[in-house]
């Protein structure tokens, strides 16, 4: 006999239940789901900033709305944007937020009728099953209005034992800032989580003159939706689903030390990372994502071959993974071997045509074998595709600077800054073009907001230092260049210190 996992609550005490013979729930296609999310997704406005809920409840005019606590934290005026374009008032007074987990639930009310959204069965979100996530990406400076936004991919893992603020459903699909609180939904449609926390893996390397570099982790974080509906009585929201009971089985599985690898990596524990993904790989020797996310954590401390073999184990599991090669390409590029590194963003491109973040690898790669137009086409490309991508201007930004088109290249600096204000490179990088366009006032300010983003930019305390020497500062100059000859000390850069260390004894007295 099958086993059913829910059970619909009766919604009188008493009555007479009939059985139904079950129907064979059959995977719909992805534009089938994406209509789904679009009628049950809302955005939350707010003056400082949005996040986004789902549609779970109607009582009469009232509708109940899931979301991540994080997104209506405090107490303020939202409004919630309904499919259809309308505005209504959340009432705070309404928030209930759900203890030890970043959940919570509001409303609003409305004589119109929305779509509910159907409440799935987390348990059976396993790792390798199809995943899409909804949601409103936040306004930035390069797009001042916040578009809806719809993404697939697959669960990476799914924990038994989650992470703090109850996150234990880990997915690959691409995410932003913004879609906080939206839904996670199975192939059928179903409700089985809610989105939370984005993939934050990328690495910016220390070199002026190169760009942020990406890497593609899968390490985007949710809710189970069983969680919460094991807490929604509690908070007194029924939406008339049972949640299966929790297991009592004390031996860990793969997907809980994926999870703790993950968690570790974003915090920067790349050997404690190192530690939980040979786990495990050792209880699930298939285990594509770990050996992928392996791979980062090795390339995040150096070690580049080591990093390339995971790469290499998750191609072996699936040739057809493009974020492995992405990653191989990096871990390549950072050996030297650029041109084996843009084979790899190659097979990537080849594999997903719209992979952005390839298309910016490839371009700093280019960049770096001085094949700025090459480079420029790259970025571009990258741009066609997402408009509001900081770091594919701040690329482009350095192949014009490399082609002698300065003005040009502070405008794309600029204009990656205005969307991104927290990136460290496009300000150093900017520093150079305004130092040699004689505004070495302007290059100063640019080179100390570069470091206040990253104290450890060496490159950043070489050009302040040698902008502050052209003022007359000599000792101030010679601050910086002792601290850039030390960081690249540190950062085992032997030449760049040796250099550095030259120029320190031609400027003191």
């Amino acid at each position: 006999m099958m086993k059913f996992n829910y059970v619909l609550a009766p919604a009188v005490m008493g009555v007479t239940i009939a059985l139904v013979q079950p129907q064979i729930a059959v995977a719909l296609s992805s534009a089938e789901v994406a209509k789904i999310a679009k009628k049950i997704t809302v955005l939350i406005d707010h003056k400082d900033g949005s996040g986004t809920g789902v549609i779970i409840k109607k009582e009469g005019d009232t509708y109940t709305v899931l979301t991540a606590q994080h997104v209506i934290a405090n107490q303020a005026k939202y409004e919630v944007v309904t499919p259809n374009g309308q505005r209504y008032q959340l009432n705070y007074n309404t928030v209930k937020k759900l203890p030890d987990v970043d959940l919570a639930v509001a409303q609003f009310t409305s004589s119109k009728s929305y779509t509910i959204a159907t409440i799935g069965n987390s348990n059976a979100a396993a790792e390798g099953s199809t995943a899409y996530v909804a949601g409103f990406p936040q306004a930035t400076g390069a797009i001042s209005n916040t578009i809806y936004n719809f993404t697939d991919g697959r669960i990476t893992a799914n924990a038994s034992k989650a992470l703090r603020d109850g996150y234990a459903l880990v997915y690959n699909n691409v995410t932003l800032p913004g879609m906080s609180g939206g839904p996670v939904l199975n192939d059928k449609g179903e409700l089985v989580g809610i989105h939370g926390r984005g993939d934050e893996a990328d690495i910016e390397t220390s070199n002026i003159n190169s760009s942020v570099a990406y890497v593609k982790s899968g390490f985007n974080l949710g809710i189970p939706i069983n969680t919460f509906l094991r807490l929604s009585i509690e908070a007194g929201v029924n939406v008339g689903v049972v949640p299966p009971s929790i297991s009592t089985s004390t031996t860990p599985k793969a997907d809980d030390f994926y999870i703790q690898g993950g968690d570790k990596y974003d915090k920067g524990d790349f050997k404690g990372a190192i530690a939980d993904y040979n786990q495990a790989i050792r209880l699930n020797p298939k285990y594509l994502d770990a050996y992928n996310n392996r791979g980062l954590a090795r390339y995040n401390v150096g070690d580049f071959p080591g990093a390339i073999d995971d790469f290499e184990q998750a191609l072996k599991i699936n040739s057809q993974d493009a974020d492995a090669y992405n990653n191989r390409g990096l871990a390549r590029s950072a050996l030297g071997d650029k041109k084996s590194a843009i084979a790899d963003y190659d097979r990537a491109l080849k594999i997903n045509p719209n992979y952005v973040i390839a298309y910016n690898n490839r371009g700093i790669a280019h960049n770096s074998l001085d094949d700025s137009r090459k480079a420029i086409a790259d970025f571009n490309q990258a741009l066609k595709i997402n408009p509001n991508y900081a770091e594919a201007y701040g690329g482009r930004g350095i192949s014009y600077y490399q082609l002698g088109d300065k003005k040009r290249a502070i405008a794309d600096f600029t204009t990656a800054l205005k969307i991104n204000p927290n990136l460290a490179p496009p300000y150093a990088s900017r520093a150079i073009a305004r130092f040699d366009l004689g505004d070495t006032k302007g290059a100063i300010i640019d080179f100390n907001q570069a470091l206040r983003l990253n104290p450890n930019l060496a490159g950043a305390y070489a050009g302040r230092g040698i902008a502050r020497y052209q003022l007359g500062d000599k000792q101030g100059a010679i601050a910086d260049l002792q601290k850039a000859a030390s960081l690249n000390l540190e950062q085992g850069k032997v030449d760049d210190y040796q250099q550095l260390l030259e120029l320190i004894k031609k400027l003191q007295p």
